[in-house]
């Protein structure tokens, strides 16, 4: 009868029955949960990531994508190797510290720290006393060792990056007051973040002097005045201006009677040979100033921390400022803070320390072992940059191997990923930045390539 609803006959239909059969041969999600690989997966990565990558497998089954006895592989191989989705990178940019990879990969001896931290840890407790102890002593202590201009721990601060570093210097310094500064120093660095906004959002009031080119002493000078909280140095990252220019450095800056804050951006505690113009810290407190900034995960080759040195009056004023208690460090910090310091050279350093025909013979070992496994590889001198608005302008000879540029994508979705560049319609794995114990992940990467 027309209208008239009926029962489908399955069994007529060509392959339907097939299908039911395999939907319900696709295995229960509690029984996966038993399966021995993926409870042991529960226990490192959570139910709730595992449960998704169950459901997602079964959805395939179900689709006809896959069978249903392969579920379970299906749902092992596509869960990730941590709870976290940061995946490991092999930096092959050229660049020794690059903000979009983490900036500084940290010393094995700086993730020792960090695991022997991650428990209950003495932070804040003396253990021979029993009782409450300063919080991060131990990374303070290393820091005034090293740095001994800073008259120990007293002159020695620590909070979560150079910016709350700066911050808190116009908060404790010059509320409400001005500060001075060059005009040729309110720059813009990356993610929009530029000095002026961070600093008139303390309330304080920015003084300009000089022009974007030039700046005198006199320029200084006249603008300094009873309202004035402290002159400000800053490094321009990597903004430069070239040709016709002129800055006062700061010992010329500490003459004028007023505290100098100089935010020297990088990290250097002390002058590296390599960069004879990136300012350290050292050189500035000896050349007068009050109050020195600095970020830890740049050259120094640590954590991402904000350093300040200095006065110790000052410093204990931006110790007991409570807005000290919103920026500072957590534990793990302080332990990879520390043992940067006191350390062994840590890989930042390293890689700036390399030779260029050191990287010269790695490239060309490299690229003949790719070249015996069918690669299209070839060993090339390059040029490679400090990043992270250090040592703007200046170039490292580096060497890379070069690859077909159809690699660079391949190379990214890898494990571990692999971000080299492209240059001249070719991928460039620059070694600048790798270390040599990698040397082997790198080449199997590349290799997996060709399949």
């Amino acid at each position: 009868m027309i209208g008239a609803r009926e029962e489908a006959d399955v069994s007529s239909v060509p392959g339907a029955t097939d299908t039911a059969d395999a939907r319900r041969r696709i295995p229960r999600t509690d029984d996966l949960l038993a399966e021995p690989r993926l409870a042991k997966a529960v226990e490192d990565l959570g139910r709730g990531l595992v449960r998704r990558a169950i459901t997602a497998a079964q959805g395939r089954a179900r689709a006809g994508e896959i069978d249903p006895e392969a579920v379970a592989d299906e749902a092992v191989a596509s869960l990730p190797a941590t709870a976290s989705s940061m995946r490991e990178v092999l930096n092959a940019t050229g660049v020794l510290v690059h903000t979009n990879l983490g900036r500084a990969p940290l010393s094995q001896a700086a993730v020792r720290a960090v695991r022997a931290a991650a428990g209950s840890t003495d932070v804040e407790f003396d253990l021979g006393e029993g009782g409450r102890a300063r919080r991060g002593r131990g990374a303070l202590a290393a820091l005034a060792e090293a740095l001994p201009e800073a008259g120990g721990v007293d002159g020695v601060h620590v909070v979560n990056n150079n910016a709350a570093a700066l911050l808190l210097c116009a908060l404790v310094l010059a509320p409400g007051r001005e500060i001075v500064i060059s005009r040729g120093e309110l720059v813009e660095i990356g993610d929009s973040f530029r000095i002026p906004d961070l600093v008139t959002s303390t309330g304080a009031r920015l003084r300009e002097v000089g022009t974007t080119n030039r700046t005198h002493l006199s320029d200084y000078a006249d603008a300094i005045g009873p309202d004035t909280g402290f002159v400000l140095k800053v490094h321009p990252s990597n903004f430069r201006v070239s040709g016709f220019t002129s800055q006062v450095p700061v010992a010329r800056l500490a003459e004028l009677g007023v505290p100098v804050v100089a935010d020297i951006g990088s990290g250097l505690l002390r002058a590296h040979p390599r960069l004879p113009d990136e300012p350290d810290a050292a050189s500035a407190l000896a050349d007068g100033a009050a109050v020195v900034t600095a970020s830890a995960d740049k050259l120094l080759g640590g954590p991402q921390a904000g350093l300040l040195f200095g006065d110790h009056e000052l410093v204990r004023r931006l110790r007991r400022h409570p807005a000290a208690r919103a920026l500072r460090v957590d534990k793990l910090t302080l332990a990879a803070l520390e043992a940067t310091v006191r350390g062994p050279v840590p890989p930042v350093r390293r890689f700036l320390d390399t030779a260029p025909e050191t990287l010269r013979a790695r490239a060309e070992r490299l690229a003949a072992m790719l070249v015996r496994r069918g690669v299209d590889a070839v060993a090339v001198s390059t040029t490679a940059a400090v990043g992270g608005g250090g040592a703007p302008g200046v170039e490292l000879p580096s060497a890379a191997v070069s690859l077909p540029a159809d690699y660079a994508r391949t190379l990214r979705m890898s494990e571990p990923a692999v971000v080299g560049r492209l240059e001249r319609g070719r991928c460039l794995l620059d070694l600048c930045a790798i270390a040599t114990d990698a040397d082997e992940r790198l080449v199997e990467a590349v290799t997996r390539c060709t399949s």
